[in-house]
């Protein structure tokens, strides 16, 4: 039998350990980035074309690579990180494993000019599928100068399998972001086709992060330090107000390298119980030092899941400085009581003897004795009479009340009949009931009808603006004080691609330059929403939903802005208000669900209600 186990090919292996390290763009410039700053440079410089599609370049100001070392820096396994392996648990580097530019080599045009402070020259060193086209000297700035182009060019499947632009692009974005938000002293900037994204000055923390996700972070920023002796942890985190449903900003790093961590998020979001509501995310920063010899970064390739020698002991440390950080820096406003009226409360005094309470009776008074009002003003009691005489206007006292304005908890009471929605029009009452400013009740040839107001709602206005989206036919509101809004790098990006759409949703937007907005009009019917919150919320709702899919993202800004000029729970509507929304509700496509799914009525059938009565 003859033998069929080989060795593979350097090329073809490159290309297997390429598939775990670079997955995308956004993969090549994290590397190339962490390198640049293992490297010590100052300034660094990103420059990618069509999203890294055709070209990445990475400039650094940095110590360079020698004419030997430019050449080894490709080989698989090659590194000046470590020499052995007790070095993986003393690691004070963003690279180890010397897979990367052996990877990026594999699948890319790779073209090096590097310089070290020693040199007089440089070296320039060409690279595709692994393969080394040419060596020479140049004449280059000490530090490195990596182009990369034509990414997965001999993988086509890979290739095939990329994103959109933008998606990439994003992508791009955030894996640039946890690199900068580490490094505050080193300078950055990053420009996609000519046009710059960001421009981060070297400076503080603290500033950092408001020059990469907006001045709204920085006034919110709360300062977390505890010094400890399993670790130091550092950083910000944010205000409860400025808690959201989607599109947190949630940043752990430890000893300057971006983690993804459940079970420390958890710690932060447990220390913000009953500050927020369930369900809502709140922006942080929080930075780790921690013994290398207690941590384990070498699970993944990607090196995002670090494991933790003392995890328990640092989630109560996290939890305990986040609360003491909240506790000191928030300021709580305090409750006014009204004074008047107030018991007056006596000071203490040891010396004076307290007198035990007494109580008060009156011995003649009879429960049933019924006191009636003399001509004369004075109550006077009736015994043995059980009658009371009653005021023949009684009805003016039920004139003005109104039906109270709580929220149940239940939302789905019965199950959903299956009439169809012609026999219920048909059928049913002019005469509506609002329960709990939240559900309107109507009857039906089948029985009782029950509508979620704010559903319905949700359901007209979305529909409605759909056929806005499609017609280009919308009313814009023009604001008497226009507003601005900034977004951060990667949101900017969201928001210029749904721009059209919100423009023909009625929205009359001016761009100012450095990812700011000046809302100069909204559409019209929308007034008394703060229009800053809900472009926040649609940006958010159209990155959860992905790029990509263009009806999809339509669908989700209609639905976004359709939920929130809906009729709120709570609101009390006229008989003339409830007919209007069960007439255009039955007027819909679909009267039975919202866009995302959720019942917006149900029947009560009339045999139901006869068992219950019976």
């Amino acid at each position: 039998m003859s033998d069929v186990i080989s060795l593979l090919p350097d090329s073809v292996a490159n290309q297997i350990a390429a598939g775990e390290v670079i997955q995308r763009p956004a993969s090549v410039i994290k590397e190339l980035v962490e390198n640049a700053v293992d490297a010590g440079a100052k300034t660094i410089h990103v420059i990618v074309l069509d999203a890294g599609r055709t070209s990445i370049q990475v400039i650094d100001d940095g110590t360079g690579m020698s004419e030997t070392d430019a050449r080894l820096a490709f080989e698989r396994h090659a590194t000046s990180k470590i020499r052995k392996a007790d070095d993986l648990f003393a690691l004070h580097t963003m690279g180890f494993r010397g897979e990367a530019l052996a990877s990026i080599a594999a699948v890319a045009q790779v073209e090096l000019q590097t310089r070290t402070e020693q040199d007089e020259i440089g070296t320039l060193i060409s690279l595709a599928g692994s393969k080394v086209l040419s060596q020479e000297p140049v004449s280059c700035p000490v530090g490195s100068n990596f182009k990369v182009e034509n990414l997965f060019f001999n993988v086509p499947a890979r290739r095939k399998f990329l994103k959109t632009n933008a998606t990439e692009l994003n992508n791009i974005l955030t894996a640039f972001e946890r690199i900068v938000l580490v490094y505050p002293e080193i300078s950055f900037t990053l420009h996609n086709n000519g046009v710059e994204l960001m421009n981060l000055r070297a400076g503080s923390l603290r500033q950092r992060i408001t020059d990469v996700f907006g001045r709204q972070y920085g006034q919110d920023l709360i300062p977390v330090e505890v010094n400890t002796a399993l670790c130091r942890i550092y950083g910000f985190v944010t205000k409860p107000e400025s808690a959201r449903k989607k599109g947190g900003c949630d940043y752990l790093f430890v000893n300057g390298r971006y983690m993804k961590h459940p079970y420390f998020h958890k710690a932060v979001i447990t220390a913000y119980d009953r500050l927020i509501p369930e369900g809502m995310l709140i922006p942080y920063f929080l930075y780790f030092d921690i013994n290398p010899a207690d941590i384990d970064v070498n699970i993944h390739p990607t090196k995002t899941e670090i494991k933790f020698e003392n995890e328990q002991a640092i989630w109560q440390i996290l939890m305990a400085a986040v609360r003491d950080a909240i506790g000191k820096f928030c300021e709580v406003p305090t409750i006014d009581f009204d004074t008047v009226g107030r018991p007056e409360i006596p000071v203490y005094n040891p010396d004076q003897p307290v007198a035990p309470p007494e109580p008060h009776y009156n011995p003649d008074y009879n429960p049933f004795e019924v006191k009636r009002k003399t001509e004369g003003g004075q109550w006077k009691a009736d015994s043995g009479q059980w009658k009371r005489s009653v005021d023949s206007q009684w009805q003016t006292l039920y004139d003005n009340l109104v039906p109270p304005t709580s929220t149940p908890d239940s939302t789905d009471l019965f199950e959903m009949n299956t009439s169809t929605v012609s026999e219920m029009i048909a059928e049913k009452s002019p005469v509506h009931y609002q329960f709990k400013g939240k559900y309107i009740m109507t009857a039906v040839k089948s029985g009782l009808m029950i509508i979620d107001q704010h559903r319905a709602d949700i359901r007209i206005l979305y529909e409605k603006y759909v056929a806005q989206q499609r017609a280009m036919t919308s009313n814009t509101q023009k604001m008497l004080f226009p507003e601005t809004i900034q977004f951060s790098a990667s949101d900017a990006v969201m928001f210029e691609s749904i721009l059209p759409m919100l423009s023909g949703l009625g929205f009359d937007l001016s761009d100012l330059g450095g990812n700011t907005y000046a809302i100069n009009g909204i559409p019209a019917g929308i007034e008394g929403i703060d229009p800053v919150m809900l472009l926040q919320r649609m940006v958010s709702d159209a990155l959860e939903k992905g790029r990509g899919v263009t009806d999809e993202i339509n669908s989700t800004v209609a639905l976004s802005l359709a939920r929130s000029a809906a009729i709120p729970y709570g609101q009390i509507l006229s008989n003339e208000e409830m007919e209007n929304l069960v007439n255009e509700l039955f007027a819909c496509s679909n009267a039975n669900y919202t866009p995302d799914g959720k019942a917006i009525l149900c029947i009560l059938p009339q045999s139901d209600i006869e068992h219950l009565l019976g």
